[in-house]
């Protein structure tokens, strides 16, 4: 048995608080996951860093990315090239599988978020081919927007023939795992057969309450615009504090793998 969380944001994210190497460090010590994905908004930059440091933390890494699809949100999971935003649902989902990748609808309904909407879903797996890619839905997603429980956005995601997930939308290190999948194994290859038989199901964390979002989202979100990120530079050093511009530096000096 296995546990996931395949919706996580890091300093590659403009609203990301966290470098790769500061995300992998926390979901080792912190949480019992054993699969995450590193899914920015509209970027892979920090995917294959976090592919290649993932076994010093006994933990998988899925290469992904959030797409800002013109309908809303997706998340584009096992894809080795980057999704161009902007497209409609229909299209992103089909570019992914021509990747041979996997979509989940991230988020849907949330409010403050561009949010898909579940008759866009509907009519998107109405397409045969779509629907052998867009195979997932967060039924549960512990993000800082969206943290509660919605009995209709759970009603609807059961009506659909996805599967069921929960993630965390995490943007912060304290959010990873608040929202998480179970799975039958513990490997990426093992989920990808889970979503496949839609047999994954969502472990429903309790989000950040209001407080805590004023008290530990909005700092490390003001520090992270002065140019201040929650820092490991290596596995075996602790979390503290270094200079975005000199991360920004180094990723400068990353070209973008092809596959």
């Amino acid at each position: 048995m296995g546990y996931s969380d395949l919706h996580i944001h890091s300093i590659h994210s403009y609203d990301g608080t966290a470098s790769i190497s500061a995300i992998l460090k926390y979901a080792s010590s912190n949480t019992d996951l054993n699969v995450l994905a590193i899914t920015d908004h509209d970027t892979m930059a920090g995917v294959f860093e976090a592919m290649d440091l993932a076994p010093k933390y006994n933990l998988e890494v899925i290469p992904g990315m959030e797409v800002s699809s013109k309908d809303g949100h997706v998340l584009c999971l096992f894809i080795q090239r980057p999704i161009p935003s902007g497209l409609s649902l229909l299209e992103t989902v089909l570019r992914v599988g021509d990747q041979g990748g996997l979509c989940v609808a991230a988020h849907p309904m949330a409010k403050a978020v561009n949010s898909l909407k579940f008759g866009t879903i509907r009519e998107t797996i109405s397409n045969p081919e779509a629907a052998k890619t867009l195979i997932g839905v967060e039924a549960f997603n512990g993000g800082l927007v969206y943290t509660r429980r919605n009995a209709m956005v759970d009603s609807e995601s059961r009506s659909l023939p996805l599967a069921q997930l929960g993630d965390s939308d995490a943007h912060i290190l304290r959010m990873i795992g608040t929202g998480s999948s179970w799975f039958e194994g513990t490997t990426a290859l093992d989920l990808r057969a889970a979503l496949y038989n839609r047999s994954t199901a969502p472990r429903r964390g309790t989000g950040l309450t209001g407080a805590a979002v004023v008290t530990s989202y909005i700092p490390n979100y003001l520090l992270r615009k002065l140019g201040w990120v929650s820092w490991n530079s290596a596995p075996e050093a602790s979390i503290r504090f270094a200079n975005l511009a000199k991360i920004q530096a180094m990723n400068g000096m990353t070209q973008f793998a092809q596959p």
